[in-house]
């Protein structure tokens, strides 16, 4: 008999919409379609549909309580999704037990806050006494709260109608002890006929736009989008890419339920995500859609100053079918795969400066053009322009410095690294001659700790490019590299699984011969 694989675990906290749109209902069906197991904790049945709240019937907190002691005895909580509390009782009930949590299980439940004082419809949920215990009490112990824009003004006092706006929100919610904050779009007038939606952390910040979605149902969409990303959160997801795939599925919904013609007006719940269509647009400083509603980074939203450092559309790589990717640090090993005849290979100095670095990369640009080879140089874009190298590889910080306007105009072609879903959209709109995504799997040559990306991950992403050439990099060795090359990615890149092989001719034609077998399967 098979073992029934163990899912990550979330809870709702929230109560009970009789019409099934939002609620607890919402958040149960959101959450088993992305994949993790479920608990639930019913703090109020309510009496609602699309056209409005008629009735709150809290629970007492025995009641609660009761729910609670019972899960957390079989399915302790991952992630815990906090949605309508009706009283400040509740409130204080929900504090104490998460304050226990967090001294007595093993590990500290994530918890996001979904503010329900405001219903999607226009509809009041909870009165405005519980505010001033939420704000002292509980947002403290909070990592993640997603208001809407009129549960955000009620929290913070600011009325959002610009980009300041929103990061003045946002940075008064972090003030009250809030790890993180994404603000919802929905209801603001930021950008005519985008849904603005932005998060950050204090730290770090991502700015998300759609446009519209006119659909009358939408009912639960709130719901909807919290409990999306806390099973992605539960998944290891990082918090922008949770951000962006449930922006996703919110967005699959509510176009889904106005074809569906849903006669009781709530969001549709599907599947996972995976037309491109679906997906948000990431705000890129300098990009044309940036331009065209005026949007600059945050620390550029007072002087309006306009970036420049943004180019697209870079040359494409000459094979349309491309082979093994080895990635190398010397010339010794460069010139060992070449003429083993690979014909895609970086190379990626790791020691050299100066003068050194400079003759060393003259010297490998040499090599990559005697054997005709597609030669990546790592990094170093200025050295590669100086010697007309093929290409360069640059990483996600590298593309904020370097000049990209110089390395189109000079033929070279740009790869460009990858890790998750919000990078890969963001580093799609550049149009570079490839993508590329890892860390697939735990890698020795550099610490991938919180961005492994795994192979449904891989299988994921390789759907939303097409039309852009991919690259698995990161752990990948001869026994993983099937499963890899079965995501349809266009290439895998390798580095110890050659240069630690005891063998490593023998393991390039194994590597080779994978990606050969792949390919004609596809051509079949």
């Amino acid at each position: 008999m098979n073992q029934v694989e163990s899912k990550a675990v979330v809870w709702t906290i929230a109560g009970s919409d009789c019409s099934g749109g939002a609620g607890a209902q919402a958040d149960i069906k959101t959450m088993h379609n992305l994949g993790v197991d479920v608990g639930s904790v019913i703090t109020a049945v309510t009496a609602q549909n699309s056209f409005g709240v008629e009735a709150i019937n809290p629970l007492s907190e025995k009641v609660i309580l009761s729910q609670i002691i019972a899960l957390e005895q079989v399915k302790p909580a991952n992630v815990i999704k906090i949605g309508l509390l009706a009283n400040n009782q509740q409130v204080e009930l929900v504090v104490e037990q998460i304050i226990r949590f967090n001294q007595e299980w093993s590990n500290k439940p994530f918890i996001i806050y979904d503010p329900v004082a405001i219903a999607s419809n226009g509809s009041d949920l909870t009165e405005d006494d519980t505010l001033p215990t939420i704000k002292e009490k509980l947002l403290p112990l909070v990592n993640l709260l997603t208001p809407n824009g009129k549960e955000m003004q009620k929290i913070t006092g600011v009325f959002a109608f610009s980009w300041d706006c929103m990061v003045a929100a946002a940075q008064r919610i972090l003030t009250l002890g809030v790890s993180a904050t994404i603000l919802k779009g929905g209801h603001l007038e930021i950008a005519e006929n985008k849904c603005v939606d932005y998060c950050t952390d204090g730290h770090e910040s991502y700015w998300l736009t759609s446009n519209k979605i006119s659909s009358q149902n939408n009912h639960g969409t709130g719901c909807t989008f919290a409990s999306a990303i806390a099973a992605l959160v539960a998944q290891d997801y990082a918090l922008k890419d949770a951000f962006i795939i449930a922006k996703a599925y919110l967005n699959q919904g509510l176009k889904a339920a106005g074809e569906k013609n849903s006669n009781f007006g709530a969001i549709w719940q599907g599947q996972w995500p995976s037309n491109i269509n679906d997906y948000p647009e990431v705000l890129v400083n300098g990009s044309n859609l940036a331009q065209s509603i005026e949007w600059y980074e945050e620390k550029n939203l007072e002087t309006k100053a306009k970036a420049a450092n943004f180019e697209s559309g870079f040359a494409p790589l000459d094979a349309k079918s491309l082979g093994l990717y080895p990635v190398v640090d010397s010339l010794t090993w460069l010139k060992r795969l070449l003429k083993l005849g690979v014909k895609l290979i970086q190379y990626r100095e790791k020691t050299l400066t100066g003068e050194p670095l400079a003759h060393a990369i003259k010297q490998a640009v040499t090599l990559g053009k005697q054997y005709k080879a597609m030669l990546f140089i790592n990094d170093y874009w200025q050295l590669a322009i100086k010697y007309n190298a093929y290409g360069v590889h640059l990483g996600q910080e590298d593309i904020q410095t370097a000049d990209l306007k110089a390395i189109k105009q000079t033929g070279l072609r740009l790869g460009i690294s990858s890790h998750g879903h919000f990078e890969l959209l963001k580093i799609k709109q550049y149009q570079p001659s490839y993508l590329a995504i890892g860390a697939i799997f735990p890698t020795k040559t550099k610490d991938m700790t919180g961005q492994i990306q795994g192979v449904k991950t891989l299988s994921d992403l390789v759907k939303l490019t097409p039309e852009i050439p991919t690259v698995a990099i990161g752990g990948i060795n001869l026994a993983r590299a099937k499963s890899v090359l079965n995501t349809g990615v266009s290439s895998i890149a390798v580095v110890t699984a050659i240069t630690e092989a005891p063998d490593p001719e023998l393991a390039v034609k194994k590597f080779q011969q994978l990606i050969k077998e792949r390919n004609n399967k596809n051509k079949q």
